[in-house]
């Protein structure tokens, strides 16, 4: 909030390529702003964590719970963290889907996601 409300165009500010002066958080918090503002019932999210470093992206955890209450939220993740709490992940290879579960279902039966998931840190 402190970063946007510092910028001259505030909430206003150009993320394109008007805003190369942002680096990719910073223009993807302004994204994420607006989502929140807007209140809108269907969300598309694609790589909300990505180029934010681990304090913001731990804020953006917090943020994020908020922001998906009570929407449809459809998130485009390669980071583990992000999936653990949807309400069903869709696991893809090479295009495919290879199975569609919660979290906890999709280590169990799931070879695949259990290997991603191993790989990013093990027991997330």
């Amino acid at each position: 909030k402190d970063f946007i409300a510092e910028l001259p165009a505030g909430y206003d500010t150009p993320i394109g390529e008007r805003g190369a002066l942002l680096s990719g958080g910073q223009a993807r918090r302004i994204a994420l702003a607006r989502a929140f503002l807007a209140d809108a019932p269907l969300l598309i999210l694609d790589e909300p964590t990505a180029d934010l470093d681990p304090r913001l992206e731990a804020e953006l955890d917090l943020v994020l719970e908020d922001l998906l209450a009570g929407r449809s939220t459809l998130i485009i993740a390669h980071r583990i963290p992000t999936v653990i709490a949807a309400d069903r992940v869709v696991v893809l290879d090479d295009g495919r889907v290879v199975d569609v579960a919660p979290h906890e279902v999709l280590l169990e039966r799931c070879e695949l996601y259990r290997r991603l998931v191993h790989s990013y840190g093990g027991g997330a």
